[in-house]
């Protein structure tokens, strides 16, 4: 059975391809500047070199038909016919109340994606696109959408509610959905595994630090707050979203300049950040060369991040009651030890202590304990891997064996899985 997972964003599509007989990756690439001047393609396969190509791509469905043509390559493709991609699994940003779990795409369920697309009006309109183009480039094959915000339908009242007039939740679903809900399930369950305990025995803060960042209270298993919103804008400090602000910030620049709301839009989810910290950058390795060169605003952005992160581990650490484990995943959680370092230190109250030489080491995204051996909070760095989430929940639901995450078994969850 070979599945074909998308993820459709603005101006890219991601894609994977695996073969589920053999438990085995067959290729990953991706489409990039679609709808932008200057596209291309960029083609890997495991132990093989990787293939780019120039293509323009005005379009989802051009990049679509692009990415076929190239699995299709007799030098370097991967199928021989488009017939042997059993199932399509498209990434969902906002699924709103509706999706609580993964589900065969019909013309009810897009229709019901299309409806919330408001609330996610970066993310859901191309992942709309995506699936549109897909279904168009391969009618045949069933297509499933596999939500980031299903994971997170298990907070109660008291951490998705906003304290707004409440006819707003009822009117226009204004609410906490929360988001990166694949990641969090993934490295959740693998968490799980590295304590030697069952997912209902865990309680976790997962942090998936990206360019996008969220943290996730874990409870016994299952998501009970987290730091993304009605929208992926709330929360931490990120690339260049604002997270957490004051409110009347906007109303206050609105009279000083005068914005309007696609200006404020554009500010806030593209302009800010780490990007309208230091007025240069989003990237935090280019962060990291511009502090080292003395960059007084390029620090400032470290310190107002790491801080951020710091007071959520604090808050959802009393949230929780007891922590078993602190979680680091997605580039810079797995990657940035510095920004680990930061993140954690003077946290040894909470039972939180860090190994530095462990947490220096571990840069080749592999599974590790970065805690100390006396720490009550183990710290675990776990490489997400939201694509194998995808391709489970496409099978099972092609078996009919497919239940919501809080009573299904993954195959990562296994003590002797290995990716």
């Amino acid at each position: 059975m070979i599945i074909l997972a998308l993820n459709c964003g603005s101006s890219s599509v991601k894609y994977k391809v695996f073969d589920w007989k053999k438990k085995a990756t067959v290729c990953t690439g991706v489409a990039e500047r679609v709808g932008i001047s200057g596209s291309f393609i960029k083609h890997e396969r495991p132990g093989k070199e990787t293939y780019s190509a120039n293509a323009e791509c005005p379009d989802h469905k051009v990049a679509l038909k692009l990415i076929l043509d190239t699995l299709l390559d007799k030098n370097f493709g991967v199928i021989k016919n488009v017939s042997e991609i059993s199932a399509v699994g498209h990434r969902v940003v906002h699924g709103g109340e509706k999706f609580k779990q993964s589900v065969l795409i019909d013309n009810e369920v897009l229709e019901a994606i299309k409806a919330v697309q408001d609330l996610a009006p970066l993310h859901n309109p191309p992942n709309i696109a995506g699936i549109e183009a897909a279904k168009e480039v391969l009618p045949k094959a069933p297509h499933i959408a596999v939500f980031d915000t299903a994971f997170h339908q298990t907070m109660p009242e008291k951490a998705y509610l906003y304290a707004v007039p409440y006819e707003w939740y009822g009117l226009y679903g204004v609410r906490r959905y929360g988001f990166h809900g694949t990641s969090h399930l993934y490295v959740s369950r693998r968490a799980a595994v590295m304590l030697g305990k069952k997912p209902n025995e865990v309680n976790l803060i997962t942090m998936h630090i990206g360019n996008g960042v969220s943290i996730t209270a874990v409870k016994n298993g299952i998501s009970v707050d987290t730091s993304m919103g009605l929208t992926p804008l709330e929360g931490a400090v990120m690339g260049t979203r604002c997270g957490d602000i004051d409110p009347a910030i906007i109303l206050f620049m609105i009279e000083k300049e005068g914005f309007y709301v696609n200006e404020l839009d554009t500010i806030l989810n593209k302009k800010s950040g780490l990007l309208g910290i230091t007025g240069k950058y989003m990237d935090r390795r280019d962060i990291e060369k511009a502090e080292a060169g003395g960059d007084k605003r390029a620090s400032l952005a470290v310190e107002i991040e790491t801080y951020r992160l710091k007071k959520y581990i604090g808050a959802y650490a009393a949230a929780l009651g007891y922590v078993d484990a602190i979680v680091m995943t997605a580039g810079a959680g797995e990657r940035n030890f510095e920004l680990r370092a930061k993140t954690l230190s003077g946290l040894e109250h909470l039972g939180i202590k860090l190994d530095a030489q462990k947490n220096n080491a571990a840069v080749d995204r592999k599974e590790t304990d970065i805690s100390a051996t006396d720490s009550p909070v183990k710290i675990l760095v776990i490489p997400t891997d939201e694509e194998i989430v995808f391709i489970e929940d496409v099978v099972s639901i092609l078996e009919g064996k497919y239940k919501v995450h809080t009573e299904y078994k993954y195959s990562f969850e296994e003590p002797g899985y290995k990716k």
